[in-house]
């Protein structure tokens, strides 16, 4: 099922059976796209969006000199740019970091269930709000927390994010970026990110190598990014899970 992810996990807002059924029918196409690709460029007329099946992708703005400062990191079951319904021009780009599957949901279909399914399209509007939140968490890290701090902060989001659609085991997760990709959404030198991973790796807290992503310890890591998951509007909170099974194990 191509919608199975979508608003997995999340408080009061999980789609019903009849809900999947109807989100499917309305998609239009399935794209494979290519790592790096643009799909949405700034000021364009847009008339559908965007839904991950599989893979990255991001929302980004670029500065006068052509550097980029990445906005948002959509994972597996995230609608990328649902918010082009109501706008339908971006004021950002939008892009693959990964290679990545999506689906296509003509703007014309969102109309047919706004006007017949109010507890599907609430939930609809449930995930832009979502998206709203996380944009309140990525402001209080750039704006409130040190190099480490945001390094620490994106990466134990990401994690809890992958774990609701079932790719991180909630220590291991595959994260296809560069050291660039993650000095972009921390707003940090490349250079920078390198010292940052490296003093993560000296404290014991995560290692990143080779795309994978180990968090040896999951309560510290959170503690140093001041990550607290309850803007995700978690169900049910794999973090406090995994933490306490780590912990568990250090004193066994």
């Amino acid at each position: 099922m191509l919608t199975e992810n979508f608003l997995k996990g999340r408080r009061g807002s999980s789609l019903s059976l009849e809900e999947h059924a109807v989100l499917e029918s309305v998609i239009s196409e399935v794209r494979t796209l290519s790592p790096r690709s643009m799909i949405v460029r700034a000021g364009e007329p847009i008339y559908h969006s965007t839904l991950l099946i599989d893979g990255f992708m991001c929302r980004y703005v670029d500065d006068r000199e052509g550097l980029r400062q990445l906005v948002a990191v959509q994972v597996a079951g995230d609608f990328v740019d649902l918010h082009a319904y109501p706008l339908k021009v971006l004021d950002h780009d939008v892009a693959t970091l990964t290679a990545a599957t999506v689906a296509i949901i003509p703007h014309g279909k969102l109309d047919q269930i706004n006007a017949t399914m109010p507890e599907l399209t609430r939930k609809l509007w449930f995930s832009t709000l979502l998206d709203a939140a996380v944009h309140r968490a990525w402001l209080f890290r750039l704006g409130r927390l040190d190099a480490v701090g945001r390094v620490a902060h994106f990466l134990s989001e990401t994690n809890v994010r992958l774990q609701l659609a079932g790719l991180s085991d909630g220590t291991r997760f595959a994260l296809g970026f560069t050291q660039t990709d993650i000095s972009e959404i921390c707003g940090i030198t490349n250079v920078h990110t390198n010292r940052v991973l490296r003093q993560l790796r000296e404290e014991q807290l995560c290692v990143f190598r080779s795309s994978i992503v180990e968090i040896q310890d999951v309560e510290g890591l959170a503690r140093r990014g001041q990550f607290d998951p309850g803007y995700l509007y978690l169900s049910h909170d794999p973090f406090k899970d995994t933490a306490a099974h780590q912990k568990q194990n250090r004193f066994a």
